[in-house]
């Protein structure tokens, strides 16, 4: 695994910045941000401390696939820390083998900070070798994209 990190400045205050990116009151904004990853992107479970998250879209056959998860902490407006443990395939958990080695453990945490009305997110994030060039690509489009949101 690799660490990563992206940040960016958003024009909004803090509040707002968290309740877009998880998609809190509606779940619409954080599928637009996320939509960069796959246009199906979507979550199901609880952004709520110890609880299973399902990160999931659906794939060019149709099938349901992503991560399973759980929210290791989730400080509202401050910080929001993951632990990814397994994957969906096809609507079914997979939590051991060679696939799921290689996310295993891994962390994705979001911070949040805000300064004279402007909230700086911050995102680390571990990622396999084979992901990185696509993590690279993708994760400032879409923190833009987060960004784009919270602007308008």
């Amino acid at each position: 695994m690799k660490k990563l990190q992206f940040a960016t400045s958003i024009n909004a205050p803090v509040t707002k910045v968290y309740d877009f990116m998880l998609g809190i009151s509606s779940k619409a904004t954080y599928e637009q941000w996320t939509s960069l990853f796959n246009p199906t992107s979507t979550y199901e479970g609880s952004w709520d401390k110890g609880s299973k998250i399902l990160f999931i879209g659906v794939d060019d056959k149709g099938e349901k696939g992503g991560m399973v998860s759980r929210i290791a902490e989730n400080i509202p407006n401050q910080l929001v820390s993951i632990r990814h443990y397994g994957l969906l395939s096809a609507d079914r958990e997979i939590t051991e083998g060679p696939e799921v080695e290689k996310w295993a453990n891994g962390a994705e945490s979001y911070t949040f900070e805000e300064k004279d009305g402007a909230t700086t997110v911050t995102v680390n994030l571990d990622t396999p070798e084979d992901f990185l060039d696509y993590m690279n690509q993708t994760y400032p489009k879409a923190l833009d994209k987060l960004k784009e949101l919270c602007e308008s």
